[in-house]
């Protein structure tokens, strides 16, 4: 069983700027709580126990907010306000684990990963993820992490998520090559190539990696013998792509939806998303949105 993830949170979040000059990107709300906090609470579900935060001396809110706050819960607790506590205390389940490394400097996504390796080893596969992109699987019985963590328990071979992303924006993202057909929602199929931004006219396929990878303790020794790559840092791609041609890498095509919380629109629509179907603001929040249709 896979117990543990790798959260990379060090980046300066320049995307979210001026928002996130002072506050972490990874502590803006979505509606009534941090985006850090569905991306968390998304891994929880698929049975991770274990969360690694690879963080930086700067993100110090991010530890805080998953940290017990003595002093709040017992002024709630002295007033009543128990449902609110409950929500506090439910943040962290009773048996999961925030464990928090730093990243020294920004080298990359790759050497952010490569910073977990004290405490996932190199023997216990691992899930990495990226906490700009939310995973939104609402109505699943399963979320899109539990099946690729599935799928790897089955094959033993590294998962990628993908998602079909416009051919006209496949230059933004890693795109990859499927063997044969493109895997339908909920599977996945093996990968011939890997691909970062690639020319339109390019792009072997238009399905782009979104932010979920499940990793074997392999991974580790080919990242720290990866070179600096693209902007002159350590690429986890890179290392994909050297251990695909060892033994193979997978793409695990998602039912659900993203939003990338790291660029205006996408946080935008997230909000838009999740605020019509909040349980206690959900009914207004839909009042609003019909008034300023109505004023469009």
């Amino acid at each position: 069983m896979i117990n543990k993830a790798v959260l990379p949170v060090a980046g300066f979040g320049t995307r979210c700027l001026p928002a996130s000059k002072a506050i972490p990107k990874e502590m803006i709300t979505i509606v009534d709580r941090p985006v850090i906090q569905y991306v968390v609470q998304e891994a929880i579900e698929a049975g991770i126990r274990d969360i690694v935060l690879v963080t930086h001396g700067t993100k110090t809110a991010i530890e805080n907010h998953f940290d017990k706050h003595f002093e709040l819960e017992t002024s709630l607790e002295a007033k009543g306000k128990h449902e609110l506590l409950e929500e506090l205390r439910s943040i962290v389940p009773a048996d999961v684990n925030i464990i928090s490394i730093r990243q020294p400097e920004p080298l990359g996504l790759g050497h952010a990963v490569l910073c977990a390796r004290p405490i996932v080893g190199d023997d216990e596969p691992f899930a990495v993820l990226l906490p700009d992109v939310l995973v939104d699987d609402a109505g699943l019985a399963s979320n899109d992490l539990a099946g690729m963590i599935e799928a790897y328990e089955r094959t033993q071979r590294t998962q990628l998520m993908v998602e079909e992303v416009p051919h006209a924006m496949v230059h933004k993202y890693g795109i990859v090559a499927p063997e044969g057909q493109p895997p339908a929602p909920g599977a996945s199929c093996p990968l011939t190539g890997l691909v970062e931004k690639p020319p339109i006219d390019e792009a072997p396929s238009d399905l782009a990696v979104i932010g979920r990878y499940v990793l074997p303790g392999r991974i580790f020794a080919l990242l720290a013998d990866t070179p600096p790559g693209a902007g002159n840092e350590i690429q986890l791609t890179d290392a994909l792509e050297r251990l695909r041609q060892a033994e193979g890498v997978d793409a695990w095509r998602m039912r659900g939806k993203t939003y990338d919380c790291g660029h205006q629109l996408g946080y935008l629509e997230a909000i838009l998303a999740y605020g019509r179907r909040h349980r206690r603001y959900g009914q207004g929040f839909r009042e609003l949105l019909t008034r300023y249709a109505g004023e469009a």
